[in-house]
């Protein structure tokens, strides 16, 4: 599942259209680290919710969202 759709379903007006092109970026990144291609393995849904409730928490930076991730999942 794109993290977008998740924004849009469950996150609507908390973040505009340049917080989701940033968490989007943090997204896509994370699973390119990963290695993951298949959207329907559920850890890409874990990827996308620990990026936006770090993005919750206040931080924007692509990177740093796709670094505290991955940090999260002892990657």
């Amino acid at each position: 599942m794109p993290i977008r759709a998740i924004l849009e379903t469950e996150y609507g007006p908390v973040f505009g259209p340049e917080d989701a092109a940033q968490l989007t970026a943090a997204f896509e990144a994370a699973l390119s680290k990963l290695g993951l291609v298949d959207r329907t393995d559920p850890m890409t849904m874990t990827v996308a919710k620990l990026i936006i409730q770090l993005a919750k928490n206040g931080e924007r930076d692509p990177q740093k969202l796709c670094d505290d991730a991955l940090k999260s999942l002892g990657k």
